[in-house]
C-alpha cells in the first residue's frame, strides 16, 4: 500500500508540474502549430496557459507570441500575407539539455543538417531538412547563457 501511495504521489507531482508551470513542445505539436490558422492558434496556446507576449502586424506579416506560465518558454506564430509557404512557428527555450533533446529527435526522424549561417542579429543558425519539411536552429550568441535556443519550424 506504502509503493501506491508513493507513486501516486510522484504522479501527482509530475502532472501538477507539466499543467501548473511552463511546457515544452514536441515536434509533432510544433508541426500542427503550423498548419493552423493564426486564431486556431491562440485559442490552442490559451488552452495550454500560455499568456499574451506581443504582437507585430504589418502589411507582410502578422506575428504573435506568447508566454508559458513559468516565463521559460516562448512560442510565437508568424502568418505572411503574400508568401505562405514562408509561415511558421518560433519556439525559444533556454535549457542546453532541451536542445539536445530537440537535435535527437530529428536527426531520428530522418532530417539531415544541409546549411549553417548567421542571421542579421549575428546569431549562428543551423537548418534540417526532411523531404520538403524544414527545421532552423538558432543558437545563442557565444558567452550569452540567458540567450534563448530558437526552433523555426516552417510549413
Amino acid at each position: 500500500m506504502t509503493y501506491f501511495k508513493t507513486i501516486s504521489t510522484v504522479l501527482f507531482i509530475l502532472v501538477f508540474h507539466f499543467q501548473g508551470f511552463g511546457q515544452a513542445f514536441s515536434l509533432e505539436q510544433l508541426e500542427k502549430f503550423n498548419k493552423m490558422d493564426m486564431a486556431s492558434f491562440k485559442v490552442e496556446i490559451k488552452k495550454m496557459k500560455y499568456s499574451y507576449y506581443d504582437k507585430a502586424e504589418s502589411s507582410e506579416f502578422n506575428l504573435y507570441e506568447y508566454d508559458s506560465p513559468d516565463f521559460q518558454y516562448k512560442i510565437g506564430k508568424f502568418e505572411y500575407t503574400n508568401e505562405k509557404s514562408a509561415d511558421r512557428v518560433e519556439f525559444q527555450f533556454k535549457n542546453k539539455n532541451e536542445y539536445d533533446q530537440y537535435l535527437k529527435t530529428i536527426t531520428d526522424l530522418g532530417y539531415k543538417k544541409t546549411e549553417t549561417g548567421k542571421i542579421p542579429g549575428g546569431e549562428t543558425f543551423v537548418d534540417y531538412f526532411k523531404n520538403k519539411l524544414h527545421i532552423r536552429f538558432i543558437f545563442p550568441p557565444a558567452g550569452q547563457e540567458n540567450e534563448p535556443y530558437t526552433i523555426l519550424v516552417f510549413k
